[in-house]
């Protein structure tokens, strides 16, 4: 159309040019490769500077083999865990010049199968799904090339020795949560975050280790004290609370299983009078900022983001050697109330499938 001028590509040969240098100068220069005095280099940049000259990113992945983009897929951005996780891992990323693409699942299968597959997805270096509904027999069918690495609870049960998972052991951390608050002297501690029917992954985890470190403490488990949920959120954590208060069930303790239930249930402790941590103390899990201005300050599970996102991009970039099956990360308990933290496993403990404890 008249008035508009199509704005030509500045091209290497063009900074060559302007310069009156070789184009393999140029590219020298732009690579940091090859032997180039510091005045050349110096007038190249200039030059680059001068002519906006921006070099062909897909071009050089082409010529390389390496796409220098990985893909992270999780159910819920909007769910605190999920976006910090997202922010940690682009941190960890970026120490790597690499780029992330995001995808939400909403934890449907056909979504996670797909993914699993590439369909839709650019050229990968790798993919990290926080899967809720894959099967084994899904990945079983999966015929991408492309390194897949789950995290979360439910895909710690689909990890083979070609599909490795990157997580801490939820059996153990679940237990130091409740053992922190036996050695705080509570003895009838409640539990929200039990879940009946969907993706019970990690409940059935975080379940089990509450149980047994009742057990080991000698203190007898009671159903009474126990919430249900449909799902980890601020409102089934204030009515799961507010149905163990109206059942009559007294408890001087309270492990939930992620922080927005312990934020829903301190919240409907408050307007019930019951002061926490005095009366009720209470441990979440996943230990996200929120926690740490709430008041009280919310003691949690810290479960290791950035080094978990670490990790993940070693076994993706070939830096880690023992890439097969689960890899555990430390966690610690922590407590912003004055009671210390307590530490978990502090070292990666490396397993084949089927022989990883429990720490």
């Amino acid at each position: 159309m008249v008035g508009e001028a199509k704005v030509a590509r500045v091209r290497l040969v063009d900074v060559a040019v302007r310069v009156g240098v070789s184009p393999k100068t140029v590219s020298n220069v732009v690579h940091g490769t090859g032997m180039v005095s510091d005045q050349v280099r110096r007038r190249v940049q200039a030059a680059i500077d001068e002519l906006g000259y921006q070099p062909n990113l897909a071009a050089r992945q082409l010529r390389n083999g390496r796409s220098g983009l990985v893909a992270l897929a999780m159910p819920d951005l909007r769910e605190p865990y999920f976006a910090e996780f997202a922010s940690a891992f682009f941190r960890a990323a970026e120490e790597r010049s690499l780029n992330v693409i995001v995808s939400q699942t909403q934890g449907r299968r056909d979504v996670e199968a797909a993914l699993c597959e590439g369909v839709g997805l650019p050229a990968l270096e790798g993919l990290v799904l926080s899967p809720l509904a894959l099967t084994g027999k899904d990945l079983g069918k999966r015929r991408s090339a492309v390194p897949l690495v789950l995290i979360g609870e439910h895909g710690q049960a689909l990890a083979t020795p070609n599909v490795p998972h990157v997580g801490v052991d939820n059996v153990a951390a679940a237990a130091a949560a409740t053992e922190h608050l036996l050695r705080d002297g509570r003895r009838r501690i409640a539990v929200i975050g039990v879940q009946e029917e969907g993706s019970t992954a990690t409940s059935t985890l975080r379940f089990e280790g509450y149980r047994r470190a009742l057990a080991a403490a000698g203190v007898q488990f009671e159903p009474a004290l126990v919430g249900t949920v449909r799902h980890f959120n601020r409102a089934e954590g204030s009515e799961a609370a507010a149905l163990l208060l109206t059942s009559g069930a007294e408890f001087d303790g309270l492990f939930c299983f992620n922080d927005t239930l312990a934020f829903g249930a301190v919240y409907t402790l408050a307007t019930h009078g019951i002061r926490v941590p005095d009366q009720v103390r209470v441990v979440g899990f996943d230990a996200i900022e929120e926690g740490r201005f709430s008041v009280p300050p919310l003691a949690s599970v810290c479960t290791n983001l950035h080094l978990t996102s670490e990790s993940v991009l070693d076994i993706i970039t070939g830096a880690d050697p023992n890439r097969g099956g689960r890899q555990q990360i430390p966690f610690a308990v922590v407590d912003h109330n004055g009671s210390g933290a307590v530490r978990g496993p502090v070292r990666k403990i490396f397993a084949a499938v089927g022989e990883v404890g429990t720490g």
